[in-house]
């Protein structure tokens, strides 16, 4: 009669060497990875500073300071509100920073970071949309920012805290 015996090959099955293939190939992709950002830490990692706007004498200066002792407060989020004009109504945005100077000035604004905002949002929102459309009128504009944000402050603090506010950003359209 016919040999009924089944051989079975007991080496690895077709599947399990698909398997070990992948394994080599994701293993070999990782240190390649890791070998690229080795070298890019090690050629962008230099202790020197290049810009001198980021050090102050020999030392480096912290981030929000500037050589001349100015520390920037930013507004968590930008301004946006509409202006009336005469043939229709803008919509405008308005990106601000605060300029102070000293630490305990920096901490007074961002602890009273609402009263600021909403001081500014009334400055900004009773103005003109003609007037603000020339450099004239943005300058104005920042001026009588100044203005109530240092009287809100004072009101509160018994100082001013802010030297000066920055537009950082200001579309209108």
């Amino acid at each position: 009669m016919a040999d009924d015996t089944l051989q079975v090959d007991v080496g690895t099955a077709p599947g399990k060497r698909r398997l070990q293939w992948m394994i080599a190939i994701g293993a070999g992709v990782l240190l390649l990875i890791a070998a690229v950002f080795g070298v890019v830490s090690m050629l962008g990692g230099s202790d020197e500073v290049s810009d001198p706007t980021q050090a102050l004498s020999s030392n480096q200066i912290k981030p929000g300071l500037a050589q001349d002792g100015a520390l920037y407060v930013p507004m968590p989020r930008p301004f946006l509100f509409n202006l009336p004009g005469p043939d229709r109504t803008h919509l405008v945005q308005i990106k601000v920073q605060l300029q102070v100077r000293g630490t305990d000035a920096q901490s007074a604004a961002r602890k009273h970071i609402p009263l600021i905002e909403d001081t500014l949002l009334t400055t900004f929102s009773a103005s003109d949309a003609a007037q603000i459309r020339r450099k004239e009128g943005k300058d104005e504009l920042r001026t009588q920012a100044l203005l109530n944000v240092q009287n809100a402050l004072q009101s509160i603090t018994g100082k001013p805290q802010v030297e000066r506010v920055l537009f950082t950003g200001f579309v209108m359209q």
